[in-house]
């Protein structure tokens, strides 16, 4: 069993859990840096109250490409909420059969988000790339010089290829048990240098057994790339930590 304390998750969604403050309230009982999600502008004044209250978990102000097509009037409201967090996520784009027709808007949006991190600097955005890595990639290479900000590929399923090439754009990449239990992307986890590499666990979207997962259940992943590194679970845990601290300065 690895201990919890020093743990990081960096994409989970806190406020869809069924207890919202509970949730928060349990990540940092476990001493697990949680990076708090959000798929709305709407959802960002009480996660960030919440977080706020925390020594380990942080909110992020998100617009979700899948809720694009029926929000995307509210990146107005992003915008107001830009400048009260260093934290950008959930965004990105989503090219699968139900999203993609709101595609060319979930672009505008994501262009738009990137255009303000760029322009406020220092921002760290945690990116949903499903079936579109190389739009995401053309998108940030565009729009957001690596100087002015941070990309963490959430849950990345493309090519080694697109892994490459985003690594020589900066990114990072947050890794989750999904994609470890995945042979098909296999190659493309292994081909990701471990100094790049955050841990996730996309909770509830992903499940412990038979519960959602939460935040200390991230252990599993460490244990997991401990495996397909040949490290030990503190080896693994020390690095994402060193990654964390890389990333935050």
């Amino acid at each position: 069993m690895i201990a919890t304390a020093g743990l990081v998750d960096f994409h989970c969604h806190l406020d869809l859990y069924p207890d919202h403050a509970a949730t928060v309230r349990n990540a940092e009982a476990a001493g697990v840096f949680t990076l708090a999600v959000t798929t709305t502008p709407r959802a960002w004044p009480r996660n960030h109250e919440l977080a706020q209250r925390t020594k380990h978990v942080r909110a992020a102000l998100g617009l979700h490409p899948q809720l694009v097509a029926e929000r995307e009037s509210e990146i107005g409201l992003w915008d107001q909420y830009l400048a009260e967090t260093r934290y950008v996520g959930e965004v990105g784009l989503d090219a699968g059969p139900r999203f993609f027709k709101s595609l060319d808007a979930q672009k505008r949006v994501f262009q738009h988000v990137l255009q303000r991190c760029a322009q406020a600097g220092d921002k760290i955005i945690t990116v949903h790339s499903i079936r579109s890595a190389k739009a995401v990639l053309d998108l940030v290479e565009a729009h957001l010089p690596p100087e002015r900000g941070k990309i963490v590929l959430h849950w990345f399923t493309g090519t080694k290829s697109e892994a490459k090439r985003a690594l020589e754009l900066g990114c990072y990449f947050s890794i989750n048990a999904g994609m470890l239990g995945n042979e098909r992307h296999a190659p493309m986890v292994q081909a990701i240098p471990l100094d790049r590499t955050l841990t996730e666990t996309d909770g509830p979207f992903t499940r412990a057994g038979d519960r959602p997962s939460q935040p200390a259940d991230v252990a599993s992943v460490v244990g997991g790339l401990g495996r397909l590194h040949g490290l030990s679970s503190k080896e693994v845990t020390d690095l994402i930590r060193e990654n964390l601290r890389a990333l935050l300065t």
